[in-house]
C-alpha cells in the first residue's frame, strides 16, 4: 500500500494538470492550471532542442548578415540625416558585454564605414543583399515553425515586407529618437526638468525606454512575422514577457561578464568575440520563447505534454469531420457567416495541424470548397441533400492512400479480407441513404437507426 500511494498521487496530479479543455474550466483554478501547463510545455520545448537549435541557426545567419544589414540601414539613415543615432543604440544593445562593449561597437561601425559597395560589383552587391534577406527569411521560418505554419508568404509579400522593415523601420525608429533628443535639448524642456517631481519621473522613464523599445520590437515581430493571423493580445503578452526576460538576461549576463575574468585569461582577445556570440544566442532565444508564449496563448489546445504535433485517432478524425460538416452545413443552410479556419479551430479546440489534415481530406474528396476571401472560408461543395454520410466517412478512411500505402500494398489472406469487407458493409448499412441534410435534421438519423 505504501508503494501505491505515490503513484496514485502522481496520477492525480497529472490528471489535474493535463486532463480536460480550458473552455470547460472557470475561475482562478483554470488560470493556475494554464500557467502550469504553459511553464511545463516551455520547459519541454527547450529540452526537446528545437528552440535552441533554431536560436543557434539564427546566430550563424546573424554573423553573416550583421555587417550588410547595418550597412544597408546606415546608408538609409545617412540620407535622412540621423546617422549619428545608431551608435548609442548599438552601445545599448552591447552593454551586457561590459567595458568591452565600446570596442565592439567601434569595430562594427569602422568595418561598415570601410565597406565600399562600388568595389563589390553587381554580383557582390547581390550577395550582400541576399545575406540580409536570408536573415529576415530565417526569422520568419523560425516563427512559422513555432506557430505550426507549414509555408512562407508568397515571394511578392516577402519582398515588400522585408523591404519595408529594412528601409522604413530604421528611419522611423531613429527619427523618433532624434526628435525626442531635440525636444529634450530645448531650453523649455530644461526648465521643466528642473521642477520636481517632473525631473525624477522623466529620468525614470528614460531609464526604462530601452526595455519598452525591446518590447515593441518583440510585439511587432510576433504580430507580423508569422504567416498567419495573430491576435494582438497574444503578441502583446508574449512581447512583454520576452522583454522582461531580455532585461533580466541582460543584467545577469552583464554580471557574468564582470565576474568571469577567467575567460579573458583562457581565450585572450577571442574572449569578447565568444561573449558576443553567447549574447546573440540569448537574444534570439528570448525572441523564440516569447513567440512560443504568444502561440500557446492563442492556441491553448497545443498545451499538451507529448512532444511533436498532436494527431487525431481514426475515431476522432471521423468525429471531427462530422462536426465540421455539421457546422459548415448548418451555417450555409441558415445563411450565416461562413466558417474560417481560425473560427473552426477556436470552436472545436483541435490542434491546427490535425484540423488541417481533416479539412484537406474533405476538400480533396470533393465535399468542401474554399471561398476566395481573405482569409478563405469553407462551404459545402454541393447541395446538402447530395452529400452522403457514407461518402464522407469513406473519404476520411481512405485519405492519403493515393499518395502513400493503399490496401493493394499490403496483401492479406482471404479470411482477413472477408472481415474487412464485413466491417465496410456494416458501416455502409448503418448510414445508407443518410445525407448531410439528414444530419442537420435531429430526428431523421435516430428514426433510421431505430
Amino acid at each position: 500500500m505504501a508503494n501505491r500511494k505515490p503513484a496514485g498521487m502522481k496520477s492525480a496530479v497529472y490528471g489535474a494538470i493535463w486532463s480536460g479543455r480550458f473552455d470547460a474550466r472557470t475561475g482562478s483554478k483554470a488560470g493556475v492550471i494554464r500557467l502550469l501547463r504553459l511553464f511545463l510545455v516551455l520547459l519541454r520545448d527547450l529540452a526537446y532542442g528545437q528552440l535552441t537549435l533554431r536560436a543557434t541557426g539564427l546566430v550563424f545567419t546573424t554573423l553573416l548578415s550583421l555587417v550588410p544589414l547595418l550597412a544597408l540601414s546606415f546608408s538609409v539613415l545617412k540620407a535622412f540625416g540621423v546617422y549619428n543615432q545608431i551608435d548609442p543604440i548599438l552601445l545599448e544593445f552591447l552593454a551586457p558585454l561590459g567595458e568591452k562593449s565600446a570596442d565592439v561597437s567601434k569595430w562594427i561601425v569602422k568595418f561598415i564605414e570601410n565597406l565600399n559597395v562600388k568595389v563589390l560589383g553587381s554580383i557582390g552587391l547581390a550577395l550582400l543583399i541576399y545575406t540580409v534577406v536570408s536573415l529576415m527569411q530565417k526569422i520568419e521560418e523560425s516563427v512559422n515553425f513555432i506557430w505550426h505554419v507549414p509555408q512562407l508568404r508568397s515571394f511578392a509579400r516577402r519582398f515588400s515586407g522585408y523591404l519595408s522593415v529594412l528601409l522604413i523601420g530604421p528611419v522611423l525608429i531613429f527619427s523618433l529618437i532624434g526628435i525626442t533628443a531635440t525636444i529634450m535639448a530645448t531650453p523649455q524642456a530644461g526648465l521643466l526638468l528642473a521642477i520636481e517631481p517632473v525631473g525624477g519621473v522623466v529620468y525614470a522613464v528614460g531609464q526604462t525606454i530601452p526595455v519598452f523599445f525591446v518590447i515593441g520590437v518583440f510585439v511587432f515581430a510576433y504580430y507580423f512575422a508569422p504567416n498567419t493571423r495573430v491576435r494582438l493580445n497574444a503578441a502583446l503578452i508574449g512581447g512583454i514577457v520576452a522583454g522582461v526576460l531580455w532585461q533580466a538576461a541582460s543584467w545577469a549576463f552583464a554580471e557574468f561578464v564582470r565576474t568571469a575574468t577567467q575567460y579573458a585569461a583562457i581565450y585572450s582577445s577571442f574572449a569578447i568575440f565568444l561573449l558576443f556570440l553567447i549574447w546573440l544566442y540569448l537574444n534570439w532565444l528570448m525572441l523564440l520563447l516569447g513567440a512560443s508564449i504568444a502561440f500557446y496563448l492563442q492556441h491553448p489546445e497545443y498545451l499538451v505534454l507529448e512532444q511533436g504535433e498532436p494527431r487525431l485517432s481514426n475515431r476522432m478524425r471521423e468525429r471531427v469531420a462530422l462536426m465540421l460538416m455539421y457546422l459548415i452545413g448548418s451555417t450555409y443552410r441558415d445563411g450565416g457567416t461562413a466558417w474560417t479556419f481560425s473560427d473552426l479551430t477556436q470552436r472545436l479546440g483541435v490542434p491546427t495541424y490535425a484540423l488541417q489534415m481533416v479539412l484537406a481530406a474533405l476538400e480533396q474528396g470533393g465535399l468542401l470548397v474554399q471561398t476566395g476571401d481573405d482569409p478563405p472560408a469553407y462551404l459545402p461543395s454541393r447541395d446538402l441533400g447530395s452529400i452522403e454520410l457514407n461518402d464522407l466517412l469513406l473519404v476520411l478512411r481512405t485519405a492519403g492512400e493515393e499518395h502513400y500505402l493503399g490496401p493493394q500494398a499490403v496483401p492479406v489472406p482471404a479470411e482477413i479480407e472477408s472481415i474487412l469487407a464485413r466491417v465496410d458493409l456494416a458501416l455502409e448499412e448503418q448510414v445508407r441513404e443518410l445525407t448531410l441534410r439528414d444530419l442537420l435534421t435531429p430526428t431523421a438519423p435516430d428514426a433510421t437507426l431505430g
